[in-house]
This record gives C-alpha cells, structure tokens and sequence, in this order.
C-alpha cells in the first residue's frame, strides 16, 4: 500500500492546509517518508458535517447490516497484517511480531463487538404494557430502547498504536452502539494511522454506507483536539493519554454552550499488594512476575504493576532480590517518542527528590531515547508523607514500598487515588487481611486480580478497564470489552405508540427476537 500522507474525511483524500510533518524513527532517529498532511478547523467541521449527516442513516441500519459492516473491518485489517505491524514497528521502535498481535487484537475486537451487535441486548429493551383499566389512572404503554448518542470524537493514544489506536476498542464500540466517527490520529504513528484508516474507509464503502460514518483528521498543537471538543455536531469524546491532556479536554468540553461528556483514561500506577503467607512463600517468584510484567511495552502499558506494597517480615529480602536482578538484567530498549522519553526521566528524578532510593538499574542506553529500567524504594512511612511518590512515571520503572504491618499497608492502600486495577497475593491464612483490604480497593478501582497481574487483560463481557479519577474521568464506564459500547448510548421512551410506527425491536410480535424485559420479567 503506498501511503498518501493525506486526510482521510469520507470518501475524500484532502491534502495538507497547515503545513506538513513526517514521522520518526525512535530507534535510528530518524524521519520516515513521505509527508503526512496537517489540517485544521475547517476540516474538522467538513468531517464534523459529514458524520452528522450519515448519522441518522448509520444508526438506524439493522443490526445484521451493522454486524456485517464490522466484520468486513476485522477482515480488512487482516489482510494488511504485515504491512500495518511493519509501519507501525518503523514508527515506534516496538517489535513487529508484537504488533501483529496487536493487529489481531483490533480484528478481535470488531468481530466480538459484532456479536454484541448481532445479539441485541446492547438495546436494554424493556416494556410496560398498557394497562387501560388500571385505577384511579390506566397506564399508558411504554417501550425503551437505547439508542446512540450521536457523532463521536476519539483521540488515538500513543503507546498503543493500533489496538488503542484507529482501529482500537474506542473506534469499534463507537460503530458498535450505531455512532458515526472522526479520529484524531496520533502524530507518532501517522503512517500506521492511514493503513488503518483506509482498511475502516473501505469496509464503509463495500456495506453502501454514508461516507460521514467514518473521517480521520490530524494536525499541529492543540488546534485540532480543541476544535473537535468545540464542534457543536459532537456528542462524545473518548481520549487515552496524560492526566493534564485528558483533563484540559474534560474541562473544554464542560465550558460549551451544550456540554458534552468525554471519557477518558489517563494515569494509574496499579498497586499490587503482596499479604504476608503469600511474601513467606512466593517471594522471589512474585517479585520476577511482577517486573517482567512492569518491562511490557518498556513499561509503556496502562496496566502495567508500577507499585508494589509489602510489609517487612519474611520473604521481603528474597522478594527484593529477585526484583533486583531482574531490572539489572534488563536491556534498555527504545521508547515511543522522544516526549515520552523526557518525561520518564523527568518523573525518576521528582521520584528521587521525593525520597525514593534506585536499588537497581538496567543495561545503559545506547541511543537517543533508549528507556533504561529503574527499581526505586521507600518505606511506608515516607510513601505517606509524600503524594508525589504514588504518581504515575510513565516507563520502565517501578516503586517498591515497605510497610512496617497491617495498618501501614491499609493506610497505603487509603491513600491511593482511582486506579485501572489493583492486584492481591495471598494465601488461605491472608484471607482475613485480603476482607480487610478489600473495601478500601473496591472504592478506589476498577479491577482487582488475585495472584496474577493488572496486565495482560482479556477483552471479554466482564472486562472493566477504568475506575475512579485520576485514573478515568467517569469511573461508570470501561473503556475496553464489550460493555465500553454502554458510552456511547443513550435512553429513548416510546409512550403510547401505534405498534406500526415503534422500533423494529420493540414491536409487539418481537420480529427480531431479541431479549426484552417486559413489565419488570
């Protein structure tokens, strides 16, 4: 596929009106051709109007066309496996067979949201029948169904470039829920960015849809991310990024004369909390399985374990010891961008100044922007004295904190923000301690694993990735696995109606057969 380095809003390739950029090799340091074109306001209300014109046609397609429609993107990305994975791999240092998953993931993700389209029950369709004898006033009928919110606005995230990017969950659960869509391609994958975007064009026009469903903008600064949350047409927002971006975003869209919700996933550290029978006897091998998993994606993940709590007593040394040697024995690796590498070392160095102590390091950097591996600690006592210390630092680090006994490591967990996922180690004769410490986490996250990891996730009906700020902005939401769909709809009564004119889905005689809740059963 020769890459156009144009906009893709509709049916049209658009070229550049604010000047042009190129993407860049992480790991040599250098541009990557061709040019990729820079939009602006204007454009994103030519994709603005589009989106709003197929609207009402794309959300009222039946549900095996909608179905159909997703399954083609899942198939279109597929064909472009090792041309996507490739690009990407040129356009973020990470491995290519690595990014075939990813491009695996995305096609996953389109086909099961398919199926969730398919079954219906997305609608939450419900109804109370009439009741005209009813005393001393009949009941009218009334009929509810959930239907899209409107055109959507998504961010691609960086560290992800193709599962969290174009074609990531946010893209497809969006289409899922009947919503038409205009991404903001992120500017360090631009390239990648277009093989998806074309491989989602494609599949819009084989199924005869309007060419609004789907636009892809891009641009310089702030200009595009501010005009797309301004757009009066936009109905949603979805970003995955930084605390201040998501923020500055959340609190644009609330200043709109018609505020609008964003949703948003942006910092978390996912404590992992080691209880006492399970640090005596799994020490050394939880303390490896928790650093092989913080050296993911060089420590670029949303999930990945950054804190781990554990009071002093047995095993503690051991555990030390092997999360020691594990970071000693790892390699620097390249880092997304040379933004994300600043920040890392920016936020080790507020880490050490906070009090932390590095007890290890990796392999040296050989290259600009190289991510080498750190293993901070500190006690339990400094870690409450100092916030700054349960912030996130976005790379291939993690803290170590050591409690002194239970009630430090309860008031560690209390004075934690809103996490993506918090993990537990126990052994039956910590099940007392783990009732203990469970209600202080429930408040605080989204997710709790036992004796495994936050990362890997499945993406399935009962995955929930968000939680409470700062790690989300609406922690009622989940921004991966099926129920993500539930962001980008909304609820419509239908009271009194002829049953000719009702939704197909909520006809009398059930023509689709979906499940309906009928006066409350």
């Amino acid at each position: 596929m020769n890459l156009t380095g144009q906009l893709i809003i509709g049916a049209e390739n658009v070229a550049a009106t604010a000047g042009t950029m190129k993407a860049l090799n992480p790991a040599t340091h250098e541009w990557i051709e061709p040019d990729f074109a820079l939009g602006d306001a204007a454009h994103v209300h030519q994709a603005a109007v589009l989106a709003d014109e197929a609207f009402d046609s794309y959300s009222h397609t039946s549900l095996s066309q909608r179905a159909a429609f997703l399954h083609s993107i899942a198939d279109n990305l597929e064909s472009v496996r090792s041309e996507l994975a490739s690009r990407a791999a040129l356009e973020t240092g990470l491995p290519q067979v690595q990014l075939e998953g990813e491009v695996n993931r995305a096609a996953t993700q389109f086909r099961q949201f398919g199926e969730v389209v398919r079954q219906g029950r997305f609608l939450q369709l419900a109804i109370d029948p009439a009741q005209p004898e009813r005393q001393p006033r009949p009941r009218m009928d009334h009929r509810l169904q959930k239907i899209a919110i409107g055109p959507v606005a998504i961010f691609g995230a960086s560290n992800f470039p193709i599962a969290y990017s174009v074609a990531g969950g946010d893209t497809a659960s969006a289409l899922a829920a009947g919503a038409t869509v205009i991404l903001k391609a992120h500017n360090a994958h631009p390239g990648a960015s277009e093989i998806q975007a074309r491989a989602i064009r494609q599949a819009v026009q084989e199924h005869g849809l309007h060419e609004g469903v789907f636009s892809m903008v891009r641009g310089a600064g702030n200009t595009i991310g501010e005009a797309l949350v301004d757009h009066p047409l936009i109905k949603a927002v979805t970003f995955t990024g930084s605390e201040h971006g998501g923020m500055a975003l959340y609190r644009r869209a609330q200043r709109r004369p018609a505020p609008i919700p964003v949703f948003t996933e942006m910092t978390s550290v996912n404590p992992t909390f080691i209880l006492p029978a399970a640090l005596a006897v799994r020490n050394g091998q939880i303390g490896d399985g928790f650093i092989e998993r913080m050296l993911v994606n060089v420590g670029q993940a949303c999930l990945r374990p950054a804190l781990l709590i554990a009071i002093k007593g047995p095993g503690l040394e051991t555990l030390r010891s092997a999360m020691v040697k594990r970071v000693s024995e790892a390699a620097a690796r390249t880092m997304l961008t040379p933004g994300i590498h600043a920040s890392y070392l920016d936020g080790l160095k507020l880490m050490e100044r906070a009090g932390a102590r590095r007890i290890a390091q990796g392999g040296a950097s050989h290259a600009d922007f190289d991510g080498q591996s750190a293993l901070l600690e500190v006690d339990g006592v400094r870690f409450l004295s100092e916030p700054l210390l349960a912030q996130e630092v976005f790379g291939p680090s993690a803290l170590l904190v050591s409690v002194d006994d239970e009630a430090q490591l309860l008031a560690v967990a209390r004075s934690l923000q809103g996490q993506l996922s918090a993990a537990l180690h126990l052994e039956n004769s910590d099940l007392a301690l783990a009732r203990r410490l469970l209600p202080v986490l429930e408040r605080r996250t989204g997710r709790i694993v036992v004796n495994a990891f936050a990362h890997p996730q499945e993406v399935n009906y009962a995955t929930v990735h968000g939680g409470p700020f700062p790690a989300t902005s609406d922690s009622r939401f989940t921004s991966v696995g099926m129920s993500s769909i539930e962001r980008f709809l909304r609820p419509v009564a239908y009271q009194g109606f002829p049953d000719v004119l009702l939704p197909e889905a909520l006809r009398e005689a059930n023509p689709l057969q979906l499940p309906r809740l009928i006066d409350g059963q």
